[in-house]
């Protein structure tokens, strides 16, 4: 159970590596296609856009350091806290913005809680 809690975690990770890009040096690039966005809508959000991708990447810092913290105590308690916010990101995301955003983050940061929970 720990090592797929730790790989769930992992993809987790890349998927929030991905956003945080996604949000802020690839918006005009892929961003805006991925996101939905017209070119003029995003002109207004892109702004918005950028500082949510740079909060996604402290959420990716969280979860790099539960990987890679030598201490498992600390390590893990940055990991549920990582995971935790995501969830609840996800949420919040799904309630205001589209539906899919709690498939594709609470879901799989839930998921791997409950293992994380089932490996003690």
């Amino acid at each position: 159970m720990l090592t797929a809690a730790k790989a769930l975690t992992a993809l987790i990770l890349l998927l929030h590596v991905y956003i945080v890009l996604l949000e802020t040096i690839l918006f005009d690039a892929r961003g805006r296609k991925v996101f939905g966005l017209s070119k003029e809508k995003a002109e207004i959000v892109r702004a918005a856009m950028s500082n949510q991708g740079c909060y996604n990447g402290f959420l990716v810092a969280a979860l790099a350091l539960g990987m890679f913290l030598p201490d498992a105590t600390v390590a893990q308690a940055f990991t549920l806290y990582g995971l935790g916010c995501i969830a609840v990101a996800g949420i919040w995301g799904a309630a205001t913005v589209k539906t899919s955003i709690l498939y594709i983050q609470t879901v799989p940061a839930v998921l791997a809680l409950l293992l994380f929970y089932f490996a003690r």
